[in-house]
């Protein structure tokens, strides 16, 4: 074991874990919004059904309403008729009362094939209500698995930020230790092996003989060699 590296091999390996769950983090928010937008669309679906049924049954009383005025109409006509003294004007009431008969009877007509479609438009309602009611309750199992598994996340990077602190202060070696701030922000991981054949494990470049000579004289205590970087990428090289 390099007794040199080793505290900055802990170190690393608390480091990836926070990165792990840092991006875990970021994503479980966005999974949220994507499965609430799916249930946004349903709702949306929902209610255009709801609203063409509206508009459909709105359309009917307006119907109602103008066969009932015309009626009234007619039965005004009518209780006239009998004060009506010119063949003239009685021809002219007569066109004008077959005119609104007409009229209401087409109206009708109208009304009554706007009210067949309203079992098909109250299916619609029923069958969006129902995919709605699906989706909500898959949306809210799930948001709720997600809202635990954030506050999960949470507490364990408070916890892994906490023994980062400690793994940190275990690297007694300054300048190690800066190097290693600096080198984690460029390259991931930071500390890689340098295998036998003196290929670094982090870019996958062979090295020169004396790069791997070094990192093995790096394992030797009494030898003050601070770290050993790879010449292509810059990481930190040991050997096991």
């Amino acid at each position: 074991m390099n007794i040199k590296i080793q505290p900055l091999i802990d170190l690393q390996e608390v480091d990836g874990r926070i990165r792990e769950l840092e991006r875990e983090a970021k994503d479980l928010p966005m999974r949220k919004a994507q499965e609430t937008a799916s249930l946004r669309g349903d709702n949306a679906a929902l209610s255009i059904a709801k609203e063409h049924r509206a508009a459909v049954e709105k359309k009917i009383e307006g119907m109602e309403r103008e066969i009932e005025e015309r009626k009234n109409k007619i039965l005004e006509i009518r209780t006239s008729l009998p004060t009506i003294k010119s063949n003239k004007e009685l021809l002219q009431v007569n066109i004008q009362l077959e005119t609104l008969e007409r009229e209401n009877s087409e109206a009708e007509f109208r009304m009554l094939a706007q009210a067949d479609e309203i079992p098909t438009l109250d299916a619609e309602v029923v069958k969006c209500q129902a995919r709605v009611d699906a989706a909500q309750g898959k949306v809210d199992e799930l948001v709720a698995e997600l809202d635990e598994r954030i506050a999960q996340v949470n507490e364990e990077l408070e916890s892994l930020k906490q023994e980062r602190v400690e793994k940190s202060a275990a690297i007694t070696n300054p300048r190690l230790k800066l190097y290693y701030e600096r080198i984690r922000t460029k390259r991931w991981p930071a500390v890689v092996t340098l295998n036998s054949d003196n290929v670094c494990d982090g870019c996958h470049l062979r090295q020169p003989p004396s790069v791997g000579q070094m990192v093995d004289k790096e394992k030797d205590p009494s030898v003050s060699i601070d770290y050993v970087c790879c010449t292509m990428c810059g990481r930190i090289l040991y050997r096991d």
